[in-house]
């Protein structure tokens, strides 16, 4: 099949054999070289075992990096190059060819030899430029490292250069494109649009279209580099072979059901920088079945929103975690939902506990001493909760 290599074609037990083998002497590592061990990494025997080992979030890396600098204590190899995100918080990259494995996604684009990348992603302290990049020169592209602004000079280098493919944010093409109709310049060889860092919006994919550009999306991070990809147009992306991504509910460790939405968690099975079970902070969803593109790996259904729902009640943050230490001290509880709101003289806070419990008073009690709040408790049935990966509803503006 074109452009799909026998990674992405494999069965479903042919993957999990492989990226487990993979996975466990990661783990040994970490456990080795860490200053504090991953509690449970010895008790990984399948994939489905990665839920008993704790989530690493940003914030978890920030502090450690302060600690410990640069990354913290993770055990890295191969580290030719340095950046830093907002937090800050420092990420590694190295040399060998598609490093951060976006190269699937640009193949699946028909990104190849004889195509000229413009690749208007920043090389300023973030990664983002040197991940797309690293990636067209493994696919065989050449590349001209625009980075963002001066869109005048973009548009004449793009016309100069003959760039084939546009690479960058989903709106940055188009601000391209009106100022070289301003100029009068064709950049009609432009016929490929592989974008990322902002929402595609589907009037947007359409405009390109409209002019004979091909615009898919792919999804990554600084930490764990990519994600998942599209490989046609509103399609579920597909997620790469080098990640293995969990559905948790937010403030949990604890995968949902297929289908339901849920925190965005990846473990990178990158030997040089291995981060295991890292929060990306997004929702989104696993979709079922498999894509017609012939790859066989699980699809998600893009992002839906972010995990961080912490909300400022009467002066106090409530954050996901503690709805999720609060579902934690009575096993009955199925689920939790806090529906934060105002009747315009002070805020209000409705918990809405899925359960066939009734004792009500000791629900309240646990209410006031995790979430240091007091609020109204609803108890409904099980199923009740809309599995929409919220947790924390600020009904506040919507009123």
């Amino acid at each position: 099949m074109k452009n799909l290599d026998h990674l992405e074609v494999r069965s479903a037990d042919e993957r999990e054999a492989d990226q487990l083998a993979q996975l466990l002497p990661l783990l040994a590592r970490i456990n080795e070289s860490a200053q504090s061990c991953l509690i449970g990494a010895d008790k990984v025997q399948s994939l489905a075992d990665l839920r008993h080992l704790p989530v690493l979030r940003k914030s978890d890396l920030s502090t450690w990096q302060a600690e410990n600098p640069p990354f913290g204590g993770i055990p890295t190899k191969g580290v030719t190059r340095l950046f830093q995100s907002p937090g800050p918080i420092y990420e590694p990259g190295g040399s060998t060819p598609d490093w951060w494995r976006f190269g699937r996604f640009l193949r699946g684009l028909g990104i190849g030899a004889g195509d000229v990348v413009h690749n208007t992603f920043s090389y300023h302290f973030t990664p983002a430029g040197a991940m797309f990049e690293s990636a067209a020169i493994a696919v065989g592209a050449q590349v001209f490292a625009a980075g963002p602004g001066q869109t005048e000079l973009q548009v004449r280098a793009a016309a100069d250069l003959r760039a084939t493919v546009y690479a960058g944010t989903p709106d940055y093409l188009g601000a391209i494109l009106a100022k070289a109709d301003e100029m009068g310049v064709d950049l009609s060889h432009i016929t490929k649009a592989a974008v990322s860092g902002g929402p595609l919006f589907p009037q947007v994919r359409a405009a390109y279209a409209a002019r004979g550009i091909t615009c898919l999306q792919c999804y990554g991070t600084a930490d764990v580099g990519h994600i998942a990809y599209e490989t046609a147009a509103n399609a579920p992306m597909i997620v790469d072979e080098g990640a293995i991504v969990e559905i948790v509910t937010p403030g949990t460790g604890d995968p949902v059901a297929d289908g339901e939405v849920g925190e965005v968690v990846v473990t990178a099975l990158n030997t040089d920088y291995p981060l295991i079970r890292f929060a990306t902070g997004d929702l989104s969803a696993i979709v079922a079945g498999q894509s017609d593109c012939g790859r066989t790996n699980m699809r998600l259904a893009g992002w839906k929103g972010r995990a961080d729902q912490a909300t400022k009640v009467k002066g106090m943050f409530v954050r996901p975690e503690q709805v999720a230490r609060l579902v934690e001290r009575h096993p009955e509880i199925q689920r939790a939902r806090i529906e934060v709101g105002h009747n315009g003289k002070t805020d209000t806070m409705l918990v809405r506990l899925e359960t066939e419990g009734t004792d009500v008073a000791a629900y309240a009690a646990s209410i006031s001493e995790v979430l240091k709040l007091r609020g109204e408790v609803e108890t409904v049935s099980l199923g009740t909760l809309p599995r929409d990966g919220i947790v924390i509803a600020d009904l506040r503006e919507a009123g």
